[in-house]
């Protein structure tokens, strides 16, 4: 872990994603305009300094990512019943501001959503950060750190939920990447959950 801890790559292009989802949560106010820009920066980022990992069939990653997407969401769902049912009003009053500030509203923030957010979160986090982790590290250390920083990244939102959630998905989309070493099922993974969350059937 250490020798990818000394890594000047690896440490800039985390400290932009910090700096850049920082002003993001900052500026709840254009929020989706910082965050789009700063995705498309770090997809930038990715690319210039890693290779684009594709080990599936089409067929193969659409199946493993829409599965793994659904399962993804089922977890959230049991999760928030069982917040709802114990009356956890700390974690339902988060996520009902989560939704409220944070999720998509009109139909170009869903464009982006799905063309440019959850792209560039998978090359950056998955396909830049995990990446560099697996190089000199073992794998479950390396999705649980990488998803520790993911998460970390969530807080800057002042919501310890977005952080939980984060690091969650991140263990489970970190652990599909290490598994098959492919971007675009993660990416399809990503896309199924989030189409779940904010489009089908939105927790609040």
């Amino acid at each position: 872990m250490t020798k990818t801890f000394t890594d000047w790559r690896f440490l800039f292009g985390l400290a932009i994603a910090h700096l850049l989802i920082f002003f993001a949560f900052d500026q709840a106010k254009v929020f989706w305009y910082i965050l789009t820009g700063a995705m498309l920066l770090l997809i930038a980022y990715s690319i210039l300094n890693e290779d684009i990992d594709d080990q599936l069939s089409l067929g193969r990653y659409l199946l493993y990512g829409v599965l793994s997407g659904f399962m993804l969401y089922a977890i959230f769902w049991l999760g928030d019943t069982i917040v709802r049912l114990i009356n956890f009003t700390y974690f339902k009053n988060q996520i009902t501001s989560l939704y409220h500030l944070y999720s998509p509203k009109v139909i170009w923030h869903f464009i982006v959503l799905v063309l440019i957010l959850i792209p560039g979160e998978e090359f950056f986090w998955r396909g830049f950060i995990l990446k560099r982790l697996l190089k000199d590290n073992q794998i479950w250390p390396a999705v649980i750190v990488s998803s520790f920083l993911y998460g970390l990244a969530q807080l800057y939102s002042g919501s310890i939920v977005l952080f939980i959630a984060a690091f969650i998905a991140g263990i489970v989309w970190g652990a599909l990447y290490a598994w098959k070493r492919s971007l675009p099922l993660v990416v399809i993974s990503h896309l199924t959950f989030d189409l779940l969350l904010f489009v089908f059937f939105p927790l609040r």
